[in-house]
């Protein structure tokens, strides 16, 4: 490849008018800003643009020959989607060089108002493999902002394979989950990260604790700010960049100085066209490397791009933290009052299915012989719970069938290249086991299982479904019943259950994940190895916040971290006022059979007492029977908020 000008884009970041000149001026050739509305960037009120200041600035860019993209990547609940109808129409007149989305319901509604600006996927929409990049090809994606978990060799084997350009982090903040799966600020503070208003309880100290003893694990803690990364920098990795065949460089900042910005533009100009002019002669100008690392707000790390960085990657100690947007508190508690609509009554009495996960065949047949109408089996096995195997899952299917209760086969939510190799084996496999179904959870393998295997497929909660149109086009990609987002409210599941043309299932009870993230967290603090600690690998760790609530850590077979919320999800009160959804499922993976075996049962009867239009009674020996025998406290996750932000 002969590289020009042309070959690379520096894409700026703009938060006002100084910083939009400050950004063209130092030499980006592209910049991304947001208006006032559906962006990921809600905080402050200082920043963003208006509609006429957006008309503006795309006016000043092209004036200069910069290309100006706007961000409209946040999701959307219903209620939003006509206030979204009337900014697409105002962008499609502003003409803007393209949008950066995240929801599923633009792809709908660009097609619904024949919207002629190109369409990029945010890095929130977590895209990672090419079956996703190629679905969203179909829909005119030109451009995809790839997850940060991805190598530089993983992105240049995507690039060759689809053909897509690719937007990849270059500079700046970043978050430690994996983009747009971190539901922590949404449950906790009714402010989701999803939704532009993440409140970053990532950067909270936290304990590393023994989840057995609740003891400190390490002697030698590194520090307490576990989860805190370190800025992205690729400075010194521009040549490898470059090659790897990433289009556009992105320097992350919104909310930053116009100082700022124009530092990191003009450094990273100069070195990109330094080596696009003679990269065989080609060196790191240490002069502005002294000046970029100078001027640093935390420390610098590749972060994934040449491999996990494991340890490295965070600043343990914190004293480089610019800002702490909040601490820890308290979770909602199954006391905590519930905001729930004057109008709550039912919206369609119709027969509903009780499903529920399990990790192994006794808590499957323990779901079975109390009520359950479908198991989910597979996906991740978490430490030191071995995967399911073809032969278990045989085994489920006949187990399954002596109660006439369906097995539904899950996939991992991350499905990186080794991932989804397997599960384009594994889809076919399936065909002959036949279970009921599959369950995926990105688009990528709701492709390949289409592509793969006759069987239903339902698609999972990672996929953030919060509003109709989303669901409507998982429905018209061949999804049976999609699962409503776990940071939705009360009015938000009832407005979106009210309106969705596809079967929706609820999560009503059990552990929840806050985040899943690449980083070991374990690992990086004690400093064990997977091949020779394997006690240390399968011990069960916690971490412990300043609010005195526990997180326990579940390490699935692919190393990846899943945090749990301190309380499990328990909604057993409030089934008399969630009519309408197709399912209701108990997440049981983390459970004994035993445990199961109460759930499913209670359950089960308070689901006949509805689908039968029965007078419901609030069973209060029922809920406490539960919380006496669960692991953790019980709470009602995004219940305690009106609306989701």
């Amino acid at each position: 490849m002969l590289l020009s000008r042309d070959s690379v884009e520096l894409l700026a970041p703009v938060g006002t008018w100084e910083v939009l000149e400050a950004a063209i001026g130092s030499g980006a050739d592209a910049v991304y800003l947001g208006g006032k509305r559906f962006n990921m960037r809600m905080h402050r009120t200082d920043t963003n643009f208006d509609d006429q200041g957006l008309a503006r600035a795309v006016e000043y860019a092209h004036k200069h020959n910069v290309k100006l993209y706007v961000t409209v990547n946040n999701l959307i609940s219903d209620r939003e989607l006509g206030n979204m109808r009337d900014y697409l129409k105002l962008l499609d007149q502003i003409q803007p060089d393209a949008l950066i989305v995240q929801d599923l319901a633009i792809l709908e509604l660009a097609r619904e108002l024949n919207f002629s600006v190109p369409l990029h996927t945010s890095v929130m929409m977590n895209t990672h493999n090419e079956h996703a990049v190629r679905k969203l090809q179909e829909y005119g994606i030109t451009r995809v902002v790839v997850s940060r978990e991805m190598t530089l060799a993983q992105i240049a084997l995507l690039k060759e394979r689809t053909g897509i350009e690719i937007e990849y982090f270059v500079h700046g903040d970043m978050c430690v989950a994996q983009s747009g799966q971190c539901l922590h600020s949404g449950v906790l503070f009714g402010q989701s990260s999803n939704r532009g208003r993440c409140l970053k309880p990532c950067r909270w100290p936290y304990q590393l604790i023994d989840g057995a003893t609740g003891q400190p694990i390490s002697e030698n803690d590194p520090g307490p700010f576990k989860l805190a990364q370190k800025d992205m920098c690729l400075y010194k990795h521009l040549p490898e960049l470059i090659q790897s065949g990433v289009c556009s460089f992105k320097i992350e900042g919104r909310m930053r100085t116009a100082d700022f910005v124009r530092r990191i533009v003009k450094t990273y100009r100069t070195a990109i066209d330094s080596y696009i002019a003679d990269p065989m002669g080609y060196s790191i100008n240490e002069h502005d490397w002294d000046d970029l690392y100078e001027n640093r707000s935390r420390d610098f790390s590749s972060c994934y791009a040449l491999g996990n960085p494991g340890a490295e990657a965070i600043g343990y100690t914190g004293e480089r933290e610019p800002r702490f947007f909040s601490q820890a508190v308290k979770e909602a508690g199954l006391s905590t009052a519930p905001v729930l609509p004057e109008n709550a009554a039912p919206i369609i009495a119709q027969k509903a299915d009780l499903a529920i996960r399990v990790a192994d065949l006794a808590s499957l047949t323990a779901a079975c012989d109390n009520g359950a109408d479908v198991v989910y089996v597979g996906g991740e096995a978490f430490k030191p719970a071995k995967p399911w195997t073809l032969t278990s899952i045989a085994q489920a299917i006949e187990i399954a069938n002596q109660s006439n209760t369906k097995v539904v086969v899950t996939t991992p939510r991350v499905t990186m290249e080794r991932e989804s190799s397997e599960l384009e084996q594994f889809f076919t496999q399936l065909n002959a086991l036949k279970p009921h179904g599959v369950m995926v959870s990105n688009i990528g393998m709701l492709n390949l299982a289409k592509k793969c295997c006759d069987l239903a497929v339902y698609t999972d909660f990672s996929l953030n479904i919060f509003n109709q149109l989303s669901a409507k086009w998982l429905k018209s990609n061949g999804a049976a019943q999609a699962t409503v987002s776990l940071e939705a409210t009360h009015e938000q599941i009832k407005n979106l259950l009210n309106q969705s043309q596809l079967p929706l299932e609820l999560i009503i009870h059990g552990p929840i994940e806050a985040m899943i993230m690449d980083h070991c967290i374990p690992s990086a603090v004690i400093g064990y190895n997977f091949d020779t600690s394997q006690d240390l690998y399968n011990k069960q760790y916690e971490l412990l916040d300043t609010a005195g609530e526990k997180h326990p850590i579940k390490i699935d077979q692919y190393g990846r971290n899943h945090i749990l919320f301190a309380k499990d999800l328990c909604l057993y009160s409030y089934l008399p006022v969630l009519r309408g959804a197709a399912s209701y499922r108990i997440e049981g993976q983390h459970y004994s059979p035993d445990l199961i075996a109460i759930l499913a049962s209670a359950y089960r009867n308070q689901l006949d007492a509805i689908n039968s239009a029965q007078e419901i009674q609030q069973n209060h020996d029922i809920v406490e029977k539960i919380a006496l025998s669960s692991p953790r406290e019980l709470g009602i996750g995004a219940f305690r908020y009106r609306i989701s932000r």
